[in-house]
């Protein structure tokens, strides 16, 4: 009996301890609140002002899971990302019980089905396209989606060696982004594309200007068939690069040519070209150390500058010209930068890229250069309308992160992405399963050339490239839809 009363009396007071070491906790709490300066919601609303922070922040992961509907969340709603989810795993990507998607919403493209499309029999996929046909070593692209520019550093290693053993799979393209090749680009042994950005990261000087020698180092490389010249992108038109010091580690300082830890950040251009005609200069010299394709990527900002470079092209002639052009939206990407510029600057692709081609076309250079889209275009449909607008080639960044498992937690700029790609923190890194990641970086890509090959196929061509914006209604404020050729009429060949 008494050995029971003596560990209730224990548990009391131990109960009683745990209130007290509570209350005190919660004292000094309110303390802290009522004296600090910075917040005046906890300053006014001791320990309970605390809990607005505390759902705020939660809010980012509740929100698409609890209270979004699947077409409303941005950047990417959850019916896109399902999808691409869906494309990684070894069974029918089919839906049932019709659309959720609104079809009355300003801007949303709907292809015109055909009376009588092709039989199956009268299908074929789309060829494979040579790019710098006048190039010491032209490239042969056999498809028409790839992986845009994503850099070893903004991701971690096991995103970044998946994507090339992904990439090798599907038979797309890698783009390095602007961080210069690093062996786990070529670990898959897929095809290259090495971004040259205005810090010249991997093949720069000290001083930052470019080093010819690493350059042609660099173009020795087999797995490296293009090199794109970055002017700018659309997370952050008119500004560099930023990549944070947390994740400038000694490997990837040495890849760049960077101080460990100190934040990368890019000049807003690069210092060489002030003008077209430096630009048209520089294409040439990389291109003449390189022998291989050069092009370039950039945001288009208005139609009368891009006219002019069209026209400095047709005056110092096509030998000068890039062999490709990306044409990335302004609606922000993959990289850390700032609001306003993700928010306010730079044309959206989907006004851009017809503009673009149109250009470009006008100015007969509809073979010489190559138009390749960038920007929010991750499924299926948003391909098929790239290809319909006139582009020659898609690639696309943040649809091959979803296809490694991305959740759109919102943290690429800090070092904390919890499904390990774009954070250096090796414990977060275990997550990412290469010999997983890989096939449905594979799948991914297959399965939206595919289901392009669907929509073309449905819409009466025989292969995707042959989608023309005569294919594609464009909805309308009185809840209309009007042919995307007779919104952007084109050349006759492209409507």
């Amino acid at each position: 009996m008494s050995t029971t009363l003596t560990l209730l009396e224990f548990l009391s007071f131990a109960f009683i301890g745990l209130i007290g070491a509570g209350l005190l906790f919660v004292v000094v709490l309110f303390v802290l609140d009522r004296l600090q300066t910075e917040d005046a919601i906890r300053r006014n609303y001791p320990v309970i002002g605390r809990f607005r922070h505390i759902f705020s922040t939660l809010g980012e992961f509740f929100r698409q899971y609890f209270f979004a509907m699947d077409r409303e969340e941005l950047p990417f709603n959850r019916a896109q990302r399902d999808w691409v989810k869906r494309t990684g795993e070894p069974h029918s990507n089919t839906v049932a019980f019709g659309s959720t998607r609104n079809l009355s919403i300003v801007g949303t493209p709907i292809f015109v089905n055909a009376a009588f499309p092709p039989l199956d029999d009268q299908f074929a996929s789309s060829e494979p396209m040579v790019i710098g046909a006048g190039a010491r070593m032209p490239y042969t692209a056999r498809s028409f989606f790839h992986i845009s520019g994503m850099s070893y550093g903004a991701l971690s290693r096991p995103a970044v060696r998946a994507l090339s053993r992904g990439a090798a799979k599907a038979g797309i393209w890698m783009n390095t982004g602007e961080g210069g090749l690093s062996p786990f680009h070529l670990e898959g042994g897929c095809d290259i594309v090495f971004q040259i950005g205005t810090a010249k990261f991997g093949v720069r000087n000290a001083d930052g200007s470019l080093n010819e020698d690493k350059l042609r180092k660099i173009a020795a490389n087999a797995s490296v068939k293009m090199f794109e010249l970055k002017l700018a992108q659309g997370a952050k038109p008119g500004k560099g690069g930023i990549l944070p010091g947390a994740k400038v580690t000694p490997e990837i300082a040495e890849i760049r040519g960077l101080p460990v830890g100190i934040d990368a950040i890019s000049p807003n251009r690069h210092v060489e070209i002030d003008d077209w005609d430096d630009l048209l200069d520089m294409i040439v010299r990389l291109r003449d150390i390189t022998g291989k394709p050069v092009g370039i990527k950039t945001v288009v900002g208005d139609r009368e500058s891009f006219r002019d470079f069209m026209q400095t092209i047709k005056k110092r002639g096509e030998a000068c010209a890039p062999d490709f052009i990306t044409i990335d939206g302004g609606e922000g990407g993959t990289g850390a930068a700032p609001m306003p510029l993700i928010d306010l600057v730079g044309m959206s692709v989907r006004e851009s890229l017809p503009l673009a081609a149109d250009l470009r076309n006008e100015a007969g250079l509809k073979d010489r250069i190559r138009l390749v889209a960038s920007g929010k275009l991750v499924n299926p449909g948003d391909v098929a309308w790239a290809l319909a607008a006139g582009a020659d080639f898609i690639t696309s960044a943040r649809g091959f992160m979803f296809s490694l498992g991305c959740i759109q937690s919102l943290k690429c700029n800090k070092n904390t992405c919890p499904t390990g790609i774009t954070t250096h923190d090796p414990r977060l890194q275990k997550g990412l399963v290469v010999e997983d990641k890989d096939e449905r970086v594979a799948r991914y890509a297959q399965e939206i050339i595919h289901e392009v090959e669907v929509i073309a196929h449905s819409v009466g061509v025989a292969e995707p490239r042959l989608l023309r914006r005569r294919h594609v209604r464009i909805m309308q404020g009185s809840g209309q839809s009007v042919p995307m050729n007779e919104i952007y009429p084109g050349p006759r060949t492209e409507r």
